[in-house]
């Protein structure tokens, strides 16, 4: 009978903690989600417009990058709100996805945090970001 308990408790315990961390992560998610808006649009005059905005306007500094360029874009910003203009005067021969988005930021609540998103062209509807820890 022992032998027969064992297996069914450890099961029990085992979807307890995977049902705990899941619902953990959705709420972080929820939390970065409302607090953090970002946007990265292709402009056809040959400039990417990306913003950033932290509604807490707790973020200690950005580091924003753009990957995937023949010259790599890096640049540290400080503050809770910005808008970078960087030039793009060549569209991407395979799409828009081989240019990722990235934005590494250290929050004051919520300590390191890193978003990303894709760039979009103007009018069209922003990609989705994905949210994580670095």
């Amino acid at each position: 009978m022992a032998k027969k308990i064992i297996p069914i408790i450890s099961v029990v315990i085992i979807t307890a903690l995977g049902l705990f961390f899941l619902s953990d992560s959705s709420s972080n998610k929820d939390v970065l989600k409302s607090t953090f808006e970002i946007d990265a649009t292709y402009y056809g005059e040959g400039y990417v417009k990306i913003s950033y905005l932290d509604k807490t306007s707790k973020t200690n500094h950005v580091v924003l990058e753009i990957l995937g360029m023949d010259e790599s874009f890096q640049k540290t910003l400080s503050g809770s709100k910005f808008v970078e203009t960087v030039p793009f005067q060549v569209l991407p021969k395979y799409g828009w996805q081989v240019h990722p988005v990235t934005f590494l930021i250290d929050h004051e609540e919520l300590g390191k945090v890193s978003l990303k998103t894709e760039i979009h062209p103007y009018g069209e509807p922003a990609p989705p970001i994905i949210y994580g820890a670095p």
